[in-house]
């Protein structure tokens, strides 16, 4: 995203998102360590869960998006920041594949709860309702979803290759993520 993309002197607006997954991604990212203070000087960070922003801007240039499609609330979280952004990460295994949270897809959503808030011995488990937002029967990747921009493989990706990525990004360069990491990586 070169300046020439938003005002002369604006920064370009970057967002992080978490749908559901572990947030290693956002760990990940948070592992760029110093190279976090000269990020913050190219960009303008705008939403992310380290952040007590709760309403997703307008506008935003690239969206760093981890975690699949389990719930109503991922996808209309994931549908207002596809409208909101131009270019839309998929950041690790979870958004590009489903990974971890999809483990549940051959099972079901009640005997997958069951499972883990179930076996206490207790004949009538509390399995939360309020708490965990109702689950969708397939969890999905966000491509399944929404048009994605670029795709970061990874679990999650290292900190070299999400700094590799936004870099080239923000010099509005096509970022080519083969050069950086692949699948199981």
């Amino acid at each position: 995203m070169s300046s020439n993309d938003a005002t002369n002197s604006a920064k370009p607006r970057v967002a992080t998102a978490w749908l559901d997954g572990c947030s290693g991604c956002h760990m990940s990212f948070l592992d760029i360590d110093e190279r976090l203070i000269e990020l913050a000087d190219k960009i303008e960070l705008v939403y992310s869960p380290v952040m007590d922003i709760k309403v997703y801007p307008e506008n935003v240039d690239v969206a760093l998006v981890e975690g699949s499609i389990s719930s109503h609330e991922d996808l209309e979280k994931i549908q207002t920041i596809r409208a909101r952004t131009k270019v839309l990460v998929s950041l690790g295994d979870c958004a590009v594949t489903g990974n971890i949270p999809s483990l549940r897809n051959p099972f079901g959503v009640e005997a997958t709860m069951q499972r883990v808030y179930g076996n206490n011995g207790d004949p009538n488990p509390p399995i939360p309702n309020e708490v965990v937002p109702p689950l969708f029967r397939r969890v999905r990747p966000i491509h399944e979803v929404v048009k994605v921009d670029v795709f970061v493989p990874g679990c999650p990706p290292s900190a070299a290759t999400i700094w590799a990525v936004v870099n080239d990004l923000l010099a509005g360069q096509t970022t080519s993520v083969t050069n950086y990491t692949r699948f199981g990586a």
